[in-house]
């Protein structure tokens, strides 16, 4: 006999079946299509965006994502558990359709079967498989959800209808076929039934009844199953099941541009405001965020400024203006999340980085602090109001003349472009490495080493101002621009060819956001162009064995992907270096960002002290950075976990210097 089974058995396929069948599925998806509907009237609250440029690269991302699920996976237990469940899932649906594919379509109308023979006994196979997989995964996504409770896991209405949905899906499907299988296969295909282990199992604790009694139960649970997954259907735009349309969309929509770049307002134009503070200020993607969240608290567990316990959830956020689009409440973005909570976030993009959703969380937090400082004139403390003012007057924020701003580099082998001479690179020093006493040892120690290598140096000394990039990101677009424009201006008119800076903000500002600008020049961090020299034997550095272990600063890593050049240049100098937990895209901020370090810190811990503890917890006696402003935050903070005498924050440039071969330059 061949190898297939009744596809309908025990239910007919009939009119009396098919009709109401088809006709309930019609009406669970044209409820599906309506409500979701109405909430693209939601979304269209927002501004125009497009984010359907370079469509095939958005399709691939949107396959790569969905398919496999990359992002999902990125977390382990949790993340590989909603994983198999989805292929799993997937595969259940993907064997229901090639059912009703040969019931309703070859068969019906074409006498043609497809599920015969070899290729039934794997479709069965795989399908138990599928199903028990999808079981167990669920179970173990119930047991951490409702019994281990991971802090910070909201647990609400919603999670309970699709816990108790997905198991009667799958427990009835099993049941349906234990029953028919007790009656057509246990006996009569005993070899066919071995395909369906799960099936067999149900079958043989249900041989027993009487084989009318089987058919009954078969029948009911059948029209059951069958009430289940149109009721499934319905209840997506209602719960949070609309995350698999919503998030599997967002992969499509996800930004193609430099990694962690804003909007670059048009400060010039005749906009009668600026930022956002009502939701159609927001363009219609971050509305569409909102519902493509979760609420898996990854963005949450890595929040520098939740962990040291302000009053910042990045998942919160999201909710907190997906409540505002939805609900006829009052419009007001900052009533909704709150002032603290916005001015506390130091944009180190841990939870865009890590987000299975792909929902952008810094923009929306920059966006609303624009207004709050164009519009309302509001900062985070008067200190940052202070620090404002001496940019506006001295272009820095420590209010150290202007006039002084190359004085550090006087002795050392470095040139003014105002003098004339030829250069090989523009060193832009930034704020922190002009003034700073304790980070113009960065910047001796790298003139020194481009020295040694053959390179020279030249600075724009009191022609540099602040690259922009802390009033940008507390939300002064204005300031910022205004920096940026003459930075651009005087860099171009000495004709530069390349740029290399020491801070990874600047870099990261330079490399980017100065684009929009009409900024073209090739601009480099120093840890990237040392890396290179000594690879090229440029610059010759003696290893001397010590141990340290390193921070991967946030505007360095997450928003370029820089890992592992640092990393070769402390191993250059011969160290060995005791990796933190939280190291490379899982690195915890110093507390710098988002313009932070103009800011004081004034609610719960500091962050600079929580990450100067997890380096203190390596037995690394030396703390390497590569970033002033971690520097700066790693000196108080050592001072504050009172680590002095055990832990030192260092450049990594600082330690070059001193390992400098004698046969160099």
């Amino acid at each position: 006999m061949e190898a297939t089974r009744e596809l309908y058995w025990n239910i007919g396929h009939g009119a009396a079946v098919l009709v109401p069948m088809y006709l309930v599925t019609a009406a669970a998806l044209a409820l599906l299509g309506y409500y979701g509907y109405q909430r693209l009237r939601i979304y269209a609250k927002g501004k125009p965006l497009d984010r359907t440029d370079n469509r095939s690269e958005r399709i691939s991302m949107l396959v790569k994502n969905v398919l496999l699920q990359s992002r999902v996976v990125k977390v382990k237990g949790p993340g590989f558990a909603h994983g198999f469940f989805f292929w799993s899932f997937a595969t259940l649906f993907v064997g229901t359709i090639l059912v009703a594919l040969q019931a309703d379509g070859t068969d019906l109308l074409l006498g043609v079967r497809f599920l015969t023979g070899s290729f039934y006994k794997i479709f069965s196979l795989v399908l138990d498989v599928a199903g028990l997989a999808a079981f167990i995964t669920l179970v173990g996504l119930f047991v951490r959800r409702y019994l281990v409770r991971p802090a910070g896991l909201e647990t609400t209405r919603d999670d309970a209808v699709m816990h108790g949905l997905l198991f009667a899906i799958i427990v009835t499907g099993f049941l349906i076929e234990g029953a028919r299988m007790a009656v057509t296969e246990v006996v009569q295909q005993p070899d066919l039934a071995l395909w369906s282990p799960v099936g067999l199992m149900v079958a043989k604790i249900l041989a027993g009844s009487q084989p009318e009694d089987l058919a009954q139960v078969h029948r009911g649970l059948w029209w059951f199953h069958f009430v289940l997954v149109a009721a499934f259907i319905c209840a997506i735009p209602f719960t949070k099941f609309r995350h698999i349309f919503t998030t599997s969309a967002n992969y499509f929509f996800a930004p193609l541009g430099p990694k962690g770049a804003l909007v670059t307002v048009d400060m010039e134009g005749d906009a009668e405001s600026f930022g956002t503070a009502k939701i159609g200020d927001m363009t219609w993607k971050d509305i569409f965020d909102t519902d493509a969240c979760t609420k898996c608290k990854r963005c949450q567990d890595r929040c520098p400024a939740h962990a040291t316990d302000k009053p910042l959830s990045p998942m919160k956020v999201i909710s907190q203006l997906g409540e505002v689009a939805r609900e006829t409440v009052e419009d007001n973005l900052v009533e909704a999340v709150g002032k603290d909570a916005l001015w506390s976030c130091t944009t180190c993009r841990a939870c865009q980085e890590i987000c299975p959703a792909a929902i952008e969380h810094v923009n929306k937090v920059v966006d609303i602090r624009r207004n709050l400082v164009l519009m309302e004139g509001e900062f985070p403390g008067d200190e940052v109001v202070t620090a404002m003012g001496n940019v506006e007057v001295n272009g820095n924020p420590l209010g150290m003349s202007f006039a002084s701003r190359g004085d550090w580099a006087e002795g050392l082998p470095v040139t003014q472009l105002s003098e004339g001479a030829e250069v090989d690179i523009l060193y832009f020093v930034g704020c922190y490495a002009s003034f700073d006493k304790r980070n113009i040892k960065i910047a001796t120690s790298f003139v020194k080493l481009c020295a040694a290598a053959g390179i020279k140096v030249g600075i724009l000394g009191k022609e540099e101002k602040c690259c922009g990039e802390p009033m940008r990101k507390l939300g002064n677009e204005y300031l910022y621009q205004t920096l940026a424009t003459e930075n651009i201006e005087t860099i171009k008119g000495y004709g530069v060819k390349k740029v290399v800076t020491a801070c990874p903000h600047c870099f990261n500002t330079l490399a980017k956001d100065y684009r929009d600008l009409g900024f073209d020049i090739e601009t480099e961090h120093y840890t990237t162009y040392l890396e290179r020299l000594i690879a090229e034997g440029k610059l010759k550095v003696e290893q001397g064995a010590f141990e340290c272990t390193y921070h991967d600063s946030c505007y360095l890593g997450r928003y370029n992907e820089t890992y592992q050049a640092p990393r070769a240049l402390v191993q250059a100098a011969g160290g060995t270096i005791r990796e933190m937990e939280r190291k490379e895209a899982e690195s915890f901020c110093c507390g710098a960002g988002g313009g932070r370090i103009m800011a004081e810190e004034k609610l719960g811990s500091r962050i600079s002290v929580k990450r100067v503890q997890m380096a203190a917890a390596t037995g690394a006696g030396v703390l390497v950075s590569n970033c002033p402003f971690c520097l700066t935050m790693f000196e108080d903070g050592v001072k504050g976990a009172e680590l002095e005498g055990l832990l030192v924050a260092r450049d990594v440039s600082e330690i070059l210097l001193e390992r400098l071969s004698p046969q160099a330059g």
